[in-house]
This record gives structure tokens, sequence and C-alpha cells, in this order.
């Protein structure tokens, strides 16, 4: 595994909605879709392999919320989220407790 794919095995964190909504200010979340690997996709794209990040916008598994998912979110600000960082992106993933 690369040392990219190490630290962000490391930084993954889970977070509130209340705790994200922030940056929306400077349209910065990108949702991943949850049959993806959010460390693998916070690692492709800071590695900048554009063709790969191409393939998953292209199916739908890399995308910004839609105005209809920020207003339920707001209903519930402790809505969790799994999060990376990857500049100047928020990697999220919605988080489903059974």
């Amino acid at each position: 595994m690369s040392e990219v794919f190490q630290r962000f095995k490391q930084d993954l964190a889970e977070v509130c909605w209340k705790d994200l909504r922030i940056h929306l200010q400077r349209d910065a979340i990108i949702i991943v879709a949850e049959e993806l690997d959010l460390v693998e996709v916070a690692a492709v794209v800071a590695e900048d392999n554009k063709h790969k990040v191409a393939n998953w916008i292209g199916e739908g598994q890399l995308v910004k919320p839609t105005a209809k998912q920020l207003s339920d979110w707001e209903l519930d600000l402790n809505k969790p989220f799994r999060m990376l960082i990857v500049q100047p992106f928020i990697l999220v993933q919605m988080v489903n407790h059974a």
C-alpha cells in the first residue's frame, strides 16, 4: 500500500453534518458512493489520477450534494459521515448505522 493510502487510512474520521456544513461555503464537499472505498478514493484524488476520477464522476460515484440532500441533512444535523480532506476537497460518505 502506498504511503498516501496509509496516511488517509489513519486520517479517516466520522463527523456529523453540523461539522461539515461550513465547507458548503466554498463548494468543497464531494459525496463518495458507498460501494467505493473512501480511503482508496482519497488516495486516487491526491495522486491526481484524472482517468480514474473521471470514470467515477461519469458513473455518478463522485458527486456534489443535491439541494434535496442538503435540505434533508439540515433536518438531521447529527447525521454521521465518514470524511477525509484532500485539499481543496472534503470527501464524504454517508454512514448508515444498523
